[in-house]
């Protein structure tokens, strides 16, 4: 194949620049970048040997670093996986596999520059802040015959050809940039400085990190290349021996997150079955925290040996924000995603780290409530999930969950609410909505304000689906004060309804059949005319929705429409019921008043343009 000289993706030269002007602000993080893809190509290799039976040799895989300070060049070099010709387009020449328009979305408007570690061309594009010119030269593990050269200044274009005689694995070639302090651009070809930068960002990489001595002198013996890592696994250390730092630098690593953990969780289990583990709960949730796509899952080791990535089977999905490393002694090497789902010992780790997991998060709430807040705020409306998801877990995750609520501004547990309820209260009263002004503004919550009653304030949209799942807490029974009749302890000056309604009930019933099931008076109401509430058993106009949304078509359920007896609009929507029943306006006053109350809830009137020509008549009448 003859040398070509193609485009980056429209995408991938944004990225680009984004890169070398402005994402990083610490330009050491290019090297960091270059050895976590070496180790991620060893990592390969040696799985692909392990599963697939690829003729390769594993016995000194490494990774070597070369200076030339007068030539102005640093190579990074690893005998590892290697790339095909199709891959080095695709994964340096588009962002197909590193990212997408919406990351160059959040890359611009983040207010703090993110260091990214993460597919090979998000990361490989670092060198151009620190190289006028990279040059990579790569063969796939078990092709024969001639490798690629990749090579490019950045500017918009790359070339591509064939590399004769190359070597099985990836070597990159940076032409380095003058030395310019003052933009933190250092001296990149200087062995102190590349020394400091793999101590600090690389120390923990599994993989030896060589440097190759400097040239001897004519007749003298070539020095041997120096280690520059200690390649120990941070999980098999005890706690004492690791510093904290050691551990923030780990979980960068791992996690491609720049900021440092909120909690770090240690795990060691011997016996019949033995594993180690090293989580973390970050500090902060990712923008892709809900995108299907995105990345989640523990790394899998067997006796040190990288098995797999992203291991979705070690955690639940509720908990997908929780990175780390899990180390067994006795899986098979040859393990797949297969096996896994199936592998009684992944199960039992899988439900050991989640119960650790809760249980960390228990301990926080009465040991750091401001690291707990921070991981609600951050994690809570995915921890939910599991509500659903995991019945079992219904009393840890409930145990450790925290709620909006009436009694102030500050989040409430279900056990704090429990020991503030009023003296007879018997049910935890909640009311689902899209946000807390609407919430607290509902008409359902007027008698339950008036009489002191507390009330949860849930606005997530997972709510208003666990909620149907989960019944009670500590006994309590979960109530929504939207569905169902409500009789609440009266006062005793409350005032009863003068009259009888039932006539006025029958012919809103009657009129209103097309939008409501019943027309019932309502003891939840103190100063709204009327309110929509639901069946006890049907679900709520919300769910509906996202049903829908979700193309989950199904009949449109009825509610009930609820009056306020006390309310001058229903006493003299009653009189003038009883003065002519036959009375052509109020059939326009039954839709109006249903209107209102949909409104007043949030909801969406099915044809806006009437309600405004009926509003819009009506109050010209009074004119």
């Amino acid at each position: 194949m003859t040398m070509e000289t193609l485009e980056f993706q429209a995408e991938a030269r944004q990225l680009l620049q984004l890169m070398v002007h402005s994402i990083y602000s610490n330009k050491d993080i290019f090297l960091r970048e270059l050895i976590s893809n070496a180790s991620d190509a060893l990592d390969k290799l040696r799985l692909a040997k392990l599963q697939d039976g690829l003729e390769a040799d594993t016995s000194d895989l490494h990774i070597e670093i070369e200076a030339d300070s007068e030539a102005r060049t640093l190579t990074v070099r690893d005998n590892g996986i290697g790339m095909t010709r199709e891959e080095v387009v695709e994964l340096i020449g588009t962002i197909a596999k590193s990212g997408t328009a919406e990351l160059l979305t959040k890359l611009k408007e983040a207010k703090e520059s993110p260091e990214l570690i993460g597919q090979f061309g998000v990361g490989f594009y670092s060198t151009f802040m620190v190289a006028d010119r990279v040059t990579l030269v790569t063969r796939k593990a078990g092709t024969e015959g001639h490798g690629t050269r990749w090579e490019s200044e950045g500017a918009g274009t790359y070339t591509i050809d064939d590399a004769e005689n190359a070597p099985v694995g990836t070597t990159v070639t940076l032409h380095l940039r003058p030395k310019d302090e003052d933009d933190a651009l250092y001296d990149y070809a200087d062995t102190w400085k590349i020394k400091e930068i793999v101590k600090r960002y690389s120390d923990f990489i599994a993989f030896p990190i060589r440097m190759a001595a400097a040239p001897a002198e004519e007749g003298a013996e070539t020095p041997e290349p120096e280690t520059l890592n200690s390649m120990k696994a941070l999980w098999a250390r005890p706690r004492s021996e690791v510093s904290d730092e050691e551990y923030h630098q780990f979980y960068r690593h791992i996690s491609h997150d720049w900021t440092d953990p909120l909690e770090i969780i240690n795990m060691k289990a011997e016996g019949t079955f033995e594993y180690e583990a090293l989580l973390f709960i970050p500090s902060r949730a990712p923008f892709d925290l809900f995108q299907r796509e995105a990345r989640r899952g523990l790394q899998l080791y067997v006796k040190r040996v990288f098995i797999m990535d992203d291991s979705k089977e070690l955690i639940p999905d509720y908990l997908r924000f929780v990175k780390g490393v899990v180390d067994a002694a006795d899986l098979s090497l040859n393990i797949s995603r297969e096996i896994l789902q199936q592998d009684r010992h992944i199960q039992m780790i899988r439900r050991r780290l989640t119960k650790k997991v809760l249980s960390t998060i228990k301990d926080l709430m009465s040991s750091n409530p401001e690291k707990y807040a921070t991981f609600w705020r951050e994690f809570g409306r995915a921890v939910k999930e599991g509500l659903l998801s995991e019945p079992d877990n219904h009393q840890p995750i409930l145990e450790i969950a925290s709620f909006a609520t009436t009694a102030g501004d500050e989040p409430t547990t279900l056990a704090a609410y429990v020991e503030r309820m009023k003296e007879g209260q018997e049910e935890i009263y909640f009311l689902t909505g899209e946000s807390r002004s609407q919430v607290v503004n509902s008409p359902h919550m007027e008698a339950f304000s008036e009489q002191g009653y507390e009330v949860l304030i849930l606005t997530d949209p997972v709510d208003e689906i666990w909620v149907d799942a989960v019944t009670e807490f500590d006994g309590k029974k979960l109530r929504s004060i939207a569905r169902g009749s409500v009789d609440l302890k009266k006062d005793e000056e409350t005032k009863e309804p003068e009259g009888d309604f039932g006539p006025l009930l029958g012919f809103l019933t009657e009129k209103l059949d097309e939008h409501v099931k019943e027309v019932r008076l309502s003891h939840r109401l103190t100063t709204s005319p009327a309110c929509l509430v639901s069946d006890a058993n049907d679900i709520t106009p919300a769910l509906e929705k996202m049903y829908r949304a979700m193309g989950q078509e199904g009949p449109r359920v009825k509610r009930i429409l609820e009056l306020n007896p006390n309310h001058p609009l229903v006493v003299g929507l009653r009189a003038a019921h009883e003065r002519g029943a036959e009375d052509s306006a109020l059939p326009d006053t039954a839709e109006l008043l249903y209107g209102t109350a949909l409104l007043a809830e949030g909801g969406d009137l099915e044809d806006p343009a009437r309600f405004a020509k009926l509003l819009a008549d009506r109050l010209a009448q009074t004119v």
